[in-house]
Parts: C-alpha cells; structure tokens; sequence
C-alpha cells in the first residue's frame, strides 16, 4: 500500500505490477481498495492491477465539502498519470463506482479501454433526494454504527450471506467510514445524475446487473447500458456488492469481456 498527493488530497493505493492491459477497480460509495479483496485470487494473476480509496473513503484524505463526480474521475485519471500509466486501462467500478468509472471513460476517453459497470448509479429520482439528505444528516449527529443495520439489511440482507466472516468484516469496514466524509458523499448523491455524460462514452462497456439486488434494481442497470453507445449488459445471480457476494462469477464476466475487447482491437 502506498499514499500519493493527487490535486491536494492525499490518495491510497495499491498498485500489483504485471504483463498485458492494466485494470483499474474502483470500489463503491462506503467501500475501500479491500473492497476488492475476494476478487482478486480470481482475477488473471499476470494482469496489473490498480485499486485505491477514493478521495475521503478508506484511509485516504478526508473530505472537507461535497465532492463532484467530475472531481473523483479526474482523481484517477490523475492517478494514471502520477503512476505513469501511459496505455489505456480497462476499468471495473461497482455502484457509484461504476458512475466514477463512466465518468472517466466520458471525459478522459483516451485513458480508458472498456469499462465494466457493476450495478451503476448514474441519477437519483428528485423523490428520493431529501431522504438521501436526511440519511446524511444522521451520519454525522448519530455516528454509522447507529444506522448499519438498517442499510445493510437492504443492500446486504441475511439471505445474500454466504460467509458470516466475509459479511462481518464488510460490516467493520462500513462502520469505520468517517461519518462526516460518507455523509457528503450522500449529498453528492442527492445531486447526482450523469445521464448526460453517458452518450460520450465511445468505449466498450458491459453493464452487469445484479437479480437479487433490492438497492438497484436490475432494470436500472439494464437502463443504463440502453444509454451508452456501445454498451452490453448482462443479469447475474448476485446482490448489490456482488463484487463482495459473488467474487467468482464476476470475475469470470470481467475476464471473459476484458479478453473478448483485447481480441477484437489490440492494444
């Protein structure tokens, strides 16, 4: 793990070395680099790899005000040049990490290869943005540890655990987010909506959708991949983390699309 400045916030990073076309995971609203952790043994083991905390998530700065979506795509492709990463990468992003993703692929077309968006948030209904505002508010007067049950028991319900130890952990890692940086990044999401960034998108994209998944819907997702130029979708058997939930079957949707990109237009 290292620590690196990108535009004045402190980044962290881990960074596998390797052979062929950098991937680039980046983790969900709430999640870590370790977010990753159980897709990673499943992953091409020759590949480079790159995960990070995003700008106030994990151990890496905290935030002082809202963050921009445009802001956290410019955060990787900063990264992909502080790292010297001079081809284009492939990138998977889960939720809103999937919207920083297609966001990247939009504004920094010549950085990004294919993308795979797992789950994507891309807008937020009007009807639904004073709850996500009063949600953020609760964050920062009554703490994560007071409301991780009720959020996990949509976005992760007892159904969907397959290893308590896995769920566990996951559960840790929400509870320690810093209450006042997750709840500006719920502000964010109030505002969100980058419907109108998506038609830019000239990359190959494959939006997978998660059967199971009471937060998104698997109907949003395949919304989404309507939207985007040269989108593909795909419905797995899985849940809203399904990167977390079913780290097999998504790595093996990853690897089959990743390699299928490679073939049709080389490097």
């Amino acid at each position: 793990m290292r620590w690196i400045d990108l535009a004045g916030s402190i980044t962290r990073y881990e960074w596998r070395v390797g052979t062929g076309r950098p991937l680039v995971l980046v983790h969900e609203m709430g999640g870590t680099l370790n977010s990753w952790d159980r897709m990673l043994g499943h992953l091409h083991a020759q590949r480079p790899i790159l995960r990070y905390d995003m700008r106030g998530a994990g151990i890496s700065e905290k935030l002082r005000d809202v963050p921009y979506i445009e802001e956290l795509a410019d955060d990787l492709a900063l990264l992909l040049d502080e790292l010297d990463v001079r081809e284009p990468v492939d990138l998977a992003g889960s939720a809103i990490g999937a919207a920083v993703a297609l966001m990247c692929a939009s504004r920094h077309a010549a950085k990004v290869s294919s993308v795979v968006a797992m789950s994507p948030v891309t807008e937020v209904a009007t009807a639904r943005r004073l709850t996500l505002m009063d949600v953020a508010d609760r964050m920062e007067r009554d703490g994560l540890r007071s409301m991780v049950d009720a959020h996990l028991g949509m976005s992760y319900p007892a159904e969907h655990i397959d290893d308590p130890q896995v769920f566990q952990e996951f559960r840790a890692r929400w509870i320690a987010n810093d209450p006042a940086s997750f709840a500006l990044y719920y502000r964010m999401l109030a505002e969100l909506d980058i419907r109108p960034s998506l038609k830019a998108v000239e990359c190959p994209v494959l939006v997978i959708g998660a059967k199971l998944d009471a937060l998104r819907p698997v109907q949003a997702s395949q919304g989404v991949a309507a939207k985007i130029p040269n989108a593909q979708f795909l419905a797995l058997d899985t849940g809203h983390f399904m990167h977390v939930q079913s780290p097999a079957a998504v790595a093996e949707a990853l690897e089959e699309f990743f390699s299928l990109q490679q073939r049709v237009k080389p490097i």
